[in-house]
């Protein structure tokens, strides 16, 4: 596919063309998981997968895999209507429940061993959240009420722990017993701060997810206030990057960059707006998609891809290229584009999709690698499933090209 300059005789050909590749890619990625990430030993999918396809039979699993595993088959199903992958959904779902739940106090675990034993016990809010997602999407999927009462028992659980009454937002991390923990980090990179971009992105993704299926008034009062969060305290106005750390008075405690949030931030929030159906949010949101989309194109390297990092206070890059970054990219890209008509976000989305097939894509064993480092070499240590490799960026930016694509061709004009 040609990702030069577009013009709107060309739309046609190019879009149908990405479309037809992005439903090849969606089947290839899911196919993947089916044969090599099922779990016949000890139930649910394997907790880590290497590179040339080999589980690790004793790995933990962890909540954040478990639920994008059931967000994606739920979410395929609804879209392409194939039965198996219905029955992986059924798998994942089933896993979650007989395994995640706290039935003492209530909300779910991080992880548990590979004999689906609990393992590590906190209650992460990020976790919690891609959970209510998931359910909510096999709630779509299946019309089946207890997974609908389950997202909106999270969703309790989350307002009653998590959510700060005096200063907004929500707080990151609790012991089991709910008591708020010393080391609130998603992982050993992150800073160890109260209130963070990321949480709070997934936590609003979830919101609009579960308000599109539950008209409940407590829970669009908070998308309300997380929209109101990202316009006044997370979104660096000036700049038009996303702060990533913050405490919990909302003073910025950190100065990097992460490209790859600010573009799936960029669409999520327009996204969020849109479910609420408020209109100076969504017209300030969708304002922000773009100008957002803009700045973002500050990581983009030649070749279409971007760079994971910078941290403008020492000029410093990290200069690895991701595979959701990528993903995400093709969406906010495509997205920015059906909000301007600019021709540069179709190329720059387009082009994002022809480095994943170049760098990212393992032509050999399938799905897609972790990454790849500045020299395009593979990013080997890294798993192709496992706590946090999931078929939920690729899947998703699949599904989201192929119905974008339909609405802008029904929109648009051959002459």
């Amino acid at each position: 596919m040609s990702v030069g300059t577009l013009h709107k005789p060309g739309y046609k050909k190019v879009l149908n063309t990405f479309s037809l590749e992005m439903a090849e890619e969606l089947k290839a990625i899911l196919d993947y998981w089916l044969t090599f990430t099922v779990d016949t030993g000890f139930g649910g999918f394997f907790g880590k997968v290497n590179n040339q396809n080999t589980p690790d039979l004793a790995a933990d699993k962890g909540l954040v895999l478990n639920s994008r595993i059931l967000w994606a088959f739920s979410t395929a199903y609804s879209f392409t209507g194939q039965a198996k992958y219905l029955q992986a959904a059924e798998r994942a779902y089933e896993y979650i429940c007989d395994h995640f739940i706290d039935p003492v106090y209530g909300g779910l675990y991080w992880s548990v061993d590979y004999k689906g034993k609990m393992k590590d016990s906190k209650k992460q809010i990020y976790g919690l959240a891609f959970c209510i997602y998931a359910m909510v999407a096999f709630y779509k999927a299946k019309k089946e009420q207890p997974a609908l009462d389950f997202a909106k028992a999270v969703f309790y659980a989350i307002e009653r722990y998590s959510f700060d009454k005096q200063g907004g937002g929500y707080f990151e991390a609790y012991t089991r017993e709910w008591r708020i923990l010393e080391d609130l980090r998603l992982s050993d990179k992150d800073a160890n701060e109260k209130k963070t971009m990321n949480t709070h992105l997934h936590i609003i993704e979830a919101y609009a997810a579960l308000y599109s299926v539950w008209k409940d008034e407590l829970l669009r009062r908070q998308i309300g206030g997380l929209l109101s969060v990202f316009y006044h305290h997370i979104i660096d106005h000036r700049h038009l990057h996303l702060h990533l750390f913050m405490n919990e008075n909302w003073q910025v405690m950190s100065s990097g960059i992460s490209f790859g949030h600010d573009i799936e931030a960029a669409w999520l929030l327009h996204r969020a707006a849109t479910e609420l159906q408020h209109g100076e949010w969504i017209e300030k949101f969708e304002s922000l998609a773009v100008e957002i989309a803009k700045s973002t194109a500050q990581g983009l390297d030649e070749d279409g891809a971007l760079w994971y990092e910078f941290h403008p206070p020492t000029g410093s890059w990290v200069r690895e290229k991701h595979s959701w970054p990528q993903a995400e990219a093709m969406i906010g890209f495509m997205n920015a584009f059906q909000l301007s008509g600019d021709e540069i976000f179709l190329n720059r989305s387009v082009a994002s999709w022809a480095f994943i097939k170049k760098h990212i894509r393992d032509h050999l064993n399938g799905e897609w690698f972790w990454g790849v480092k500045e020299d395009y070499s593979v990013m080997e240590q890294e798993d192709k499933a496992g706590f946090w490799k999931c078929p939920y960026h690729n899947t998703r930016a699949c599904m989201e090209i192929i119905a974008r694509i339909g609405n802008i061709q029904s929109n648009l004009s051959d002459s």
